[in-house]
């Protein structure tokens, strides 16, 4: 890596000074990795718990006689002009405090984080953003107004969609073609072949009607071996049937899946991808061409896998992958022989990081906003795509649509359609509205069936982007967006 050399040679100033907004897993391991971290300075975190806002900065080692609350912006500034650290539970006053540079926004409620991020893209702040329901909603709005307003809006290093996007940038840097890529959800499906039973290892709850564990029957047993050659296709299909009970992937999963579509421009095969089980070694078989044994009609497609694994096999870790090969045949000799894993003919190779870490590794995007005014993330950030909402089951008028861990509904990923009667709509503009009429299960939400709030920042920024980004009211195609 050559961080190292651009902080010190082209960096603008020593120092970052980062406010963190939302002290839940992610926000507090940034602020625990400060200590360890060269020019990295947590100077304010916001959290409607003050007991979790300050619980960040103890957990941190930071003493408690450098803790200091504050309620206003002023307030702040005075305590970190003194040399303290602040904690509020007024999340809107770190976008003001002038000793902020980077406000890194990882509250997890869309309406509250647009609100945060353009405040602080008004007040000259770089934005990190964490929050994923708002970035799949509103994030080239937000990032075209922060190019205008002179500073940077990011996805962070340390969450999936953020990594993708780097490992997809630096393969096309170096020529590669990219067939397909996407990212490995948090659970892994582990298959004992001695004992029949396939389970999971995931640090979620299940929830019915999955199950931690199934025994598989022995005639579906080879189902679970490797793929033959010629036979991706009934494989992933079996293992879909014969797996299924076991806990699939999340609306949240597709989420990420969705921003990095926006960032990169590969598409989803299908609305709700295909998500198979595949081992680490079966990635470049399955997600590869039809022509060359593989399940996509032809290359530039996103998608997620579960890893399928034995007990005593690594894992990827929920980590990130892209399925490439060399376009020269001596290139791609080289590519399928020195340490990736091809498939059967080595026309494709799978590239992957077998982890993510979070907020520990997400000073890496803080610091080159920061110190560099650049971002880790592309400048190609369109609203290609939208995330949006079927329901799951019946749903009654006046009832309130839940999150992307909700099992009220299930999520699909299509092309961007603006705000307008009859229109899908994009999933986290529902996120706490009520349903206007009765929703029978396996209805599409559009924007007729939500009641829209009022004086919605969220809902206001969608508008400007729809007004920017697509053209005549509809759904716009790509070479359309291109241009805007």
């Amino acid at each position: 890596m050559v961080y190292h050399h651009l902080y010190s040679k082209f960096a603008k100033q020593s120092q970052v000074r980062a406010g963190v907004i939302g002290a839940g897993n992610y926000g507090t391991a940034i602020v625990t990795q400060d200590p360890h971290t060269e020019h990295l300075n947590v100077v304010i975190v916001a959290d409607i718990s003050l007991d979790a806002a300050k619980g960040a900065f103890l957990k941190a080692g930071f003493e408690p006689s450098t803790l200091a609350y504050a309620d206003s912006a002023e307030a702040a500034q005075r305590e970190i002009e003194a040399g303290n650290r602040v904690y509020t539970d007024k999340p809107l006053i770190v976008p003001d405090v002038p000793s902020v540079d980077v406000v890194c926004e990882s509250t997890g409620i869309p309406e509250a984080s647009a609100l945060y991020a353009l405040r602080a893209i008004e007040n000259r702040k770089h934005v990190a953003m964490i929050t994923k329901d708002c970035d799949v909603t509103v994030g080239p709005m937000l990032k075209k107004l922060a190019r205008e307003a002179g500073v940077v809006y990011t996805p962070v290093d340390g969450d999936q969609h953020g990594l993708f996007i780097q490992l997809y940038e630096w393969a096309v840097s170096v020529g590669l073609t990219v067939i397909s890529g996407g990212k490995a959800t948090d659970g892994e499906f582990i298959y004992d072949d001695a004992t029949g039973v396939a389970r999971i290892v995931t640090d979620k709850p299940i929830h019915a009607p999955y199950q931690a564990s199934i025994e598989i029957a022995p005639e579906d047993s080879k189902y679970l071996q490797a793929i033959p050659v010629g036979c991706a296709e009934e494989y992933v299909s079996q293992r879909a049937r014969i797996l299924g009970r076991l806990p699939q992937p999340g609306s949240y999963d597709l989420c990420e899946m969705t921003i990095a579509a926006n960032y990169t421009g590969l598409a989803p095969a299908v609305e709700t991808l295909i998500h198979a089980p595949l081992r680490i070694t079966e990635i470049p078989v399955a997600y590869c061409e039809q022509a060359h044994g593989g399940l996509f009609d032809h290359a530039g497609k996103i998608d997620l896998a579960t890893c399928l694994r034995a007990p005593a096999e690594s894992g990827l870790g929920g980590g990130v992958f892209l399925v490439v090969r060399c376009d020269n045949a001596y290139s791609n000799h080289v590519l399928t022989t020195k340490g990736q894993i091809a498939n059967y003919d080595n026309t494709a190779a799978v590239i992957y990081r077998p982890y993510h870490l979070c907020g520990v590794e997400t000073s890496t995007s803080i610091l080159m906003a920061g110190l560099l005014g650049i971002d880790t993330g592309s400048d190609n950030y369109l609203p290609r795509y939208d995330l949006f909402k079927i329901a799951a089951r019946d749903i009654q008028a006046g009832e309130v649509f839940g999150n992307d861990h909700s099992p009220q509904l299930t999520a699909r990923i299509a092309p961007a359609q603006p705000v307008a009667p009859g229109n899908a709509a994009c999933s986290h503009l529902l996120v706490g509205n009520r349903a206007l009429v009765d929703i029978a299960a396996g209805t599409l939400i559009t924007y007729d069936m939500v009641e829209e709030p009022t004086r919605s920042p969220l809902w206001a920024l969608r508008r400007r982007q729809d007004e920017t980004f697509l053209t005549h009211r509809r759904a716009a195609s790509a070479p359309e967006l291109e241009k805007a």
